[in-house]
């Protein structure tokens, strides 16, 4: 059972590769503050060699590469090939050639113990199939007292950029009964649960704060349909179950919810984020 939940939340993120390149900068201007945030609690320089799991299309380590230099390097996985694609395609693009890319799970890191002196995942871990885990191979592969630092989304209702749109979507199609501890993104929303399972894994001293900040880009409100709609396979899976008159409604009532985070210039949505930090074991 628990490999073909595995495998059905892979298939999601294959499928949904498509929109996240599509979307690539608009999501990297967005979550630029979780990028910063990884690489302050995880203490990343120059010359360092730094991992990424779950990098999805490209961030953080499309932002981590020049900060570590020519001297330094990144190392991103992700399990869907779509996504390593994409990210490989815009570090291409964009002439970064200090980051090798791995189509792995977090669970089998093909990489040797203390290979790496920090390792980060941004808004992934709450998607592993086993968290601690995953966890664990990321301790593994840093360096003793290097930092391990993660960032999940807090709580849904802090986070209308989510809180809206499923709101409005629950009106027509029902939500099935969520499981906490199934993946899903407000799977570690819990303050502790994370930097509980973080411990587990063996991590030492674990921090945790709450990020305040605002999800911001130039966009319309009928961009920002588009981009909610596309990015999640729930929510397409959802609508492909409406006729074009009830989907029609649905977008209606969702860019008049919304309305009062779209100003002059573009979007702004308040969002809060976890952000768990732990050392691996000095030896």
């Amino acid at each position: 059972m628990a490999t073909d939940s595995a495998n059905e939340v892979l298939a999601a993120w294959e499928t949904s590769s498509q929109y996240w390149n599509k979307h690539q900068a608009l999501i990297e201007k967005m979550f630029a503050s979780l990028s910063r945030a990884l690489i302050e609690n995880a203490r990343i320089g120059s010359g360092q060699s730094v991992l990424d799991v779950g990098g999805g299309s490209g961030e953080p380590s499309l932002t981590i590469a020049p900060i570590v230099g020519e001297l330094g390097s990144v190392t991103y996985t992700d399990p869907a090939g779509g996504m390593v694609k994409a990210a490989r395609d815009e570090a291409e693009r964009r002439g970064l050639t200090n980051i090798r890319f791995h189509q792995c799970p977090a669970a089998q890191l093909p990489f040797s113990d203390n290979s790496f002196d920090a390792a980060v995942s941004r808004l992934a871990v709450m998607f592993f199939p086993d968290v601690v885990a995953g966890q664990r191979e990321m301790l593994r592969v840093v360096k003793p007292g290097g930092y391990v630092s993660l960032v999940v989304w807090a709580a849904r209702e802090v986070n209308p950029f989510f809180s809206v749109v499923t709101e409005v979507l629950d009106r027509f199609v029902p939500a099935d009964a969520e499981d906490e501890d199934a993946p899903g993104a407000f799977r570690f929303a819990a303050p502790g649960k994370l930097a509980k399972a973080l411990q587990e894994a063996g991590a030492i001293d674990v921090i945790e704060r709450e990020l305040a900040f605002m999800i911001e880009a130039p966009i319309t409100v009928e961009r920002f349909w588009e981009l909610r709609t596309e990015m999640s396979d729930t929510f397409r899976s959802k609508l492909k179950r409406l006729v074009p008159d009830q989907v029609a409604a649905i977008r209606y009532t969702v860019q008049k919810a919304v309305g009062s985070y779209f100003k002059t210039g573009g979007m702004s949505f308040p969002a809060k984020v976890l952000v768990v930090t732990g050392k691996s074991l000095t030896v």
